[in-house]
């Protein structure tokens, strides 16, 4: 990942290839040596937008997704417990 420095990225040539750059990887903008900005890609962008709390898309990317498990339960109403 590169780092530009503010004075670099201010030049018109520079921006487009900074532009260029970024549509490959996120490049780090920084000024007097602090880094304070990242460029990426618009398709980057756009799937950092999208929602993702997709309850199925979450347990199909699961670990545990189409495995073996026993998922059976009591049935019963009631049972015997000793007070």
């Amino acid at each position: 990942m590169h780092i530009w420095q503010l004075q670099e990225a201010e030049a018109k040539a520079k921006v487009t290839q900074l532009m260029n750059e970024a549509k490959l990887e996120p490049q780090i903008i920084s000024r007097h040596g602090v880094r304070e900005a990242v460029m990426i890609s618009i398709e980057k962008f756009e799937e950092l937008l999208k929602p993702h709390n997709d309850i199925v898309s979450f347990f199909r990317k699961s670990p545990l997704y189409k495995s073996e498990l026993n998922l059976t339960r009591d049935k019963s109403l009631s049972r015997d417990i000793e007070l």
